[in-house]
């Protein structure tokens, strides 16, 4: 076998690992980012627990075959870089549209959420929804309201008895 089969079978393996231990992959178009511009992306990315990628679109089609993952093929040409979402479902979609802001050459192709091809307006989709930790705040607040509101009613009843 030679070296440079060797080498793409590892990283077949690598992307295999990438794919199976993240909760959502969102495939970007970056042609036109500087290589300033994609360092600065990937340190971001990095401190928020998002994997950022320059991936051969043959590599990531291989891992996905022996995966046994469709849908991607048409969106597996031309400059391809994957941001992979380890923490939740929203991580990867959220800081790529928030990148997009700040970089108006990246788009988003497709995506991956929990091993299921999804469009590019999916993905945007559920950029928009709020991350783990801020919904459990609202939701924590929404618990938390009867009681604080009763609270606050037996709080005047008992200063107008004190009156």
């Amino acid at each position: 076998m030679s070296a440079n089969l060797e080498i793409k079978k590892n990283a077949v393996e690598e992307i295999k690992n990438l794919i199976s231990n993240s909760k959502s992959v969102v495939l970007v178009d970056y042609r036109g980012i500087t290589v300033a511009s994609d360092t600065a992306l990937r340190k971001n990315f990095r401190e928020k627990n998002v994997v950022y990628k320059v991936i051969k679109n043959t590599l990531f089609k291989k891992a996905c075959e022996q995966l046994g993952i469709t849908g991607l093929d048409e969106a597996l040409n031309g400059t391809t870089a994957f941001a992979f979402g380890m923490e939740d479902e929203t991580s990867a979609p959220r800081n790529i549209k928030q990148a997009m802001k700040d970089y108006t050459t990246l788009s988003i192709k497709a995506g991956l959420v929990n091993g299921k091809a999804v469009s590019d307006q999916e993905i945007i989709t559920l950029a928009s929804i709020p991350g783990k930790e801020q919904l459990v705040a609202q939701l924590l607040y929404v618990l938390n309201a009867p009681v604080s509101g009763l609270a606050r009613a037996f709080k005047a009843i008992a200063e107008k008895k004190a009156e």
